[in-house]
């Protein structure tokens, strides 16, 4: 992975004071004519599907003085904006205690009645949501429900008339190449159309249910949360992250694939919150040197490494089997089982094919609720001491406490380690990092102690690896930043 930053498309409301400069490039591609040729305009999808997109902002009510205040990148214009704003007679200062900080995303309406999608992130934490639609009409809106799983949210507006809405379209026939419309609010300039392909599909960031289809339309901050268009103006993904090595579009954006929003959002709708299946058992993928060793001629499948109480159990299955089949069909690897358990519901009796001992077992497991295992699962941990701070990579790290955790407003049960203090000259500087971040991964592995770093480090190094990949939280926003370690 390249020297390059992901983050989420949440903007910070404030208007722009620099000017913009957008430099068109073309270039031809060699060789025969593709079967489906660039279409001659976007114009007439993109007035098509606008007036279901909707801006949204959102307003949260934050601690004054002693309270933490906008993060702010040194030179960027807003930069004296905030240095009037935070002083001590202004908001926030003894005369105000409170402050009320602003945040700009996008969505799109999936029903005329109200319902609208958009991610999670954009509205986290909000005390008012605001949507302003195409014409420039505004309403408030309420959360229906949100998962934080696949970053996604629903909510709800009141409006006395019908409103204009997209339906969403079937991400898994989207093919590399294929023409993609994004929209959204980039940069808080309000209502914007970009166009490109689908560059890749089945993209994983970092979560259990992650398939994103990644794109090189321009998306940006404020764009998080928009819809993905194919080009029968369906919503086949919902824009949320972009890899950047200076928090602006290069090209490599992701959306979540819309066969994944659609059921989450089918849920929240029903539910106000996810309903996922859960098998109970604890999975790893069968590689080459497992398959050999057992004896497999492919390596596929889930091999099964323990079985707590839970529906697995209940239904005989051991630790050691390989889950070859769920549901009739054949399981490739784990993160395919993960997701398709997830999607079945809750409490059905499902046929699993487990290889025991190299002879095929059928087994019916009645699916438990994975929400409710987790929160079973999740007892109060105790609350570490603060350790002593380490320098690596040119930064200061400390294992993340709870206190701390709850002074810089993360979400609880939070675990890593925050920079507490970083060398401007380091490489990790100039990706990017800063003092207050929070690393939650190295090498895609969760990092809780500065053993955990440093055995990512040796893994990397043991690797012939020149960067290791950190996942990041800034302000609750993640962010992937690849750091050298020669």
């Amino acid at each position: 992975m390249h020297a390059i930053t992901t983050s989420a498309l949440r903007q910070g409301s404030r208007p722009l004071s620099a000017a913009l400069l957008a430099v068109a490039l073309a270039f031809a591609m060699p060789g025969t004519a593709p079967a489906y040729p660039a279409p001659e305009s976007f114009a007439d999808l993109a007035a098509e599907v606008s007036p279901a997109v909707v801006d949204i902002t959102t307003t949260t009510v934050i601690p004054g003085p002693g309270g933490p205040g906008p993060m702010v990148p040194e030179g960027s214009p807003f930069e004296d904006f905030f240095r009037d704003f935070q002083n001590p007679d202004g908001p926030g200062g003894p005369g105000n205690p409170t402050q009320r900080s602003n945040a700009l995303g996008s969505g799109f309406v999936i029903s005329p009645d109200g319902y609208i999608v958009t991610n999670n992130h954009v509205i986290e934490g909000a005390d008012e949501i605001q949507i302003e639609f195409f014409g420039g009409e505004t309403m408030d809106a309420k959360i229906v429900g949100t998962d934080p799983k696949t970053d996604i949210a629903l909510l709800k507006v009141e409006s006395d008339k019908p409103l204009p809405y997209v339906k969403f379209g079937d991400s898994d026939q989207m093919r590399v190449g294929d023409w993609v419309m994004a929209m959204g609010n980039p940069l808080g300039q309000g209502f914007s159309v970009s166009a490109g392909i689908v560059s890749a599909r089945n993209r994983e960031l970092s979560g259990t249910y992650d398939d994103f289809i990644q794109t090189d339309a321009a998306i940006n901050r404020g764009n998080s949360g928009g819809p993905l268009f194919n080009m029968n103006g369906e919503v086949i993904g919902v824009n949320t992250a972009i890899l950047s090595p200076n928090g602006g579009s290069i090209g490599i954006g992701f959306s979540m694939a819309s066969n994944v929003v659609s059921k989450v959002v089918a849920q929240l709708k029903e539910y106000g919150e996810t309903r996922r299946g859960w098998l109970g058992v604890r999975i790893q993928d069968v590689t080459p040197d497992v398959a050999e060793a057992m004896g497999l001629e492919d390596a596929a499948g889930a091999l099964v490494t323990d079985v707590p109480a839970g529906p697995a159990m209940d239904a005989g299955m051991k630790a050691g089997d390989i889950i070859i089949a769920f549901d009739g069909a054949p399981v490739a690897n784990t993160r395919e089982l993960v997701r398709r358990v997830a999607d079945a519901p809750v409490g059905a009796a499902v046929p699993v094919v487990v290889l025991r001992d190299g002879a095929e077992v059928a087994l019916s497991i009645t699916l438990g609720r994975r929400e409710e295992a987790e929160a079973a699962s999740s007892p109060a941990a105790a609350s570490p001491k603060a350790m002593a701070p380490k320098e690596m990579l040119g930064m200061t790290l400390q294992p993340l406490t709870p206190e701390m955790a709850d002074q810089m407003s993360l979400p609880p049960g939070t675990e890593g380690l925050v920079v507490t203090d970083i060398d401007a000259a380091s490489d990790a500087y100039g990706k990017g990092l800063r003092a207050g971040d929070v690393i939650i991964e190295a090498g895609q592995q969760a990092v809780t102690s500065i053993a955990d770093l440093e055995a990512r480090i040796g893994e990397a190094k043991d690797a012939g690896r020149k960067s290791l990949l950190l996942l990041i939280r800034r302000e609750g926003e993640p962010r992937f930043v690849a750091v050298s370690i020669e």
